[in-house]
């Protein structure tokens, strides 16, 4: 349907209206199906089944990122978890809508998309993330479309791994070229745990590659030795260098100081809150005004301080204390805000006070497959008596891992996939 005669229907109300809120019921309207809107739609049907809960994603499905490092190169690794939207919200007993979001009218209380207007009382939003390719002089959507067809890192969207790993089966030999995006990005897909298991497939299959990694970043601490002295015949890594042009044709990427030549690449751009947060006007301002990327929402509720109706949560999340800036963007934080954002939900509809509880994250990093190599990261927060959320992180070697990543991800999935 083109604009114009879009925004005459809407102005005429002749779009259809998603059913009336009901006098017995408030509506909650969640944009986005993945971790953080799957968690926060179970935990309501949980918490207050009273209320009307509508899922909007533009997908017909949801695909994980967690695990999937592994299968893109351990044939033994199991499959990728995808159930189907519609399916889960029947289970659960919400509402799905396949469908973009077009606007979204605050004063209103309307999602419009190109099918429905969904008017709410509560709005979650957990939109995830867009990848910044004017940062690499991509402006031409074609070029953009070319790349993400030819050398995309799977980082935006899981339904594109299975691509990637018919890729990456099809590599024979040459310059295997990774970037890894400036932090922060989303974790899964961790890109180092990438980065090492494509090294040691690299070596255990004797390919004659090597995985060239481009890193905005310095190396950090925990993967120094593996990827520097491990994988040394493998990987030639390339720390605090920035990527300033792509040229997918010449298959060349430009540093700061060098052009670099690939036969394959996994080529992952910087990351931002997805678009419909920018649409919306709900991106954050530093003190000088420019945007900073990522959602503007409190540390502790992750409500919009535009609008005490709507939450931002997930990936797209932006600062939570002036400490150490943002919660990192795994699933389990997403989860977590999720869960956290339902409470409030369902606590506030009651008229009672809702108590503070902090998210914490845990991500499972394998560096060898066989022999399997592990590392956990535990990330916990507090609240200082100034307020301020302090964050602290421990790693933790795993020497004889026993499957502990996937009974993690199993438990995950009981919480917001398998009432």
């Amino acid at each position: 349907m083109k604009a114009g005669r879009r925004q005459f229907l809407l102005a005429a109300g002749l779009l259809p209206l998603f059913r009336p809120l009901s006098a017995a019921g408030e509506r909650v309207v969640i944009i986005g199906g993945g971790w953080g809107g799957l968690s926060a739609a179970s935990h309501l049907r949980r918490l207050a089944p009273e209320l009307d809960v509508v899922l909007v994603d533009r997908q017909p499905a949801f695909t994980s990122f967690a695990l999937s490092n592994r299968w893109l190169v351990d044939p033994a690794a199991g499959n990728l978890v995808r159930h189907d939207y519609a399916r889960l919200a029947q289970t659960w007993g919400y509402r799905f809508v396949q469908a973009s979001v077009e606007a979204i009218d605050r004063a209103q209380r309307v999602v419009t998309t190109a099918t429905d207007r969904l008017p709410y009382d509560w709005l979650i939003l957990s939109p995830g993330i867009r990848e910044n390719f004017a940062a690499w002089q991509l402006t031409d959507p074609l070029a953009v479309a070319e790349l993400r067809q030819r050398h995309s890192g799977a980082m935006l969207n899981a339904a594109d791994l299975p691509l990637l790993k018919k890729r990456l089966a099809g590599f024979t030999g040459g310059d295997l070229l990774m970037t890894i995006p400036p932090a922060p990005y989303r974790c899964p897909p961790a890109p180092y745990e990438r980065a090492m298991l494509i090294a040691w497939w690299l070596k255990t299959q004797n390919i004659r590659g090597k995985l060239v990694i481009i890193d905005p970043n310095p190396v950090m601490p925990a993967f120094k030795s593996i990827l520097l002295e491990r994988f040394k015949d493998q990987i030639t890594y390339l720390d605090h260098a920035k990527v300033r042009q792509v040229d997918v044709a010449r298959k060349t990427v430009s540093t700061d100081i060098d052009e670099i030549r690939f036969d394959e690449a996994l080529l992952s751009p910087p990351q931002e809150a997805a678009d419909l947060l920018w649409q919306a006007g709900l991106i954050r301002r530093d003190e000088g005004g420019q945007a900073t990327g990522w959602g503007a929402q409190a540390g502790f509720d992750f409500r919009s301080p535009e609008d005490e109706r709507v939450f931002i949560i997930g990936d797209a999340a932006g600062l939570v204390s002036p400490l150490f800036g943002l919660f990192p963007k795994t699933g389990h934080v997403a989860n977590r805000m999720g869960a956290i954002v339902a409470r409030q939900i369902a606590v506030r509809v009651t008229g009672k006070s809702v108590p503070v509880v902090l998210p914490e994250s845990v991500c499972y990093v394998l560096s060898s497959v066989d022999p399997l190599e592990q590392m956990r990261i535990e990330t916990t927060y507090r609240q200082r008596v100034d307020g301020f959320l302090m964050q602290q992180v421990k790693q933790i070697r795993e020497p004889n891992p026993a499957g502990e990543d996937v009974a993690w991800a199993a438990g995950m999935y009981r919480d917001f996939l398998q009432p």
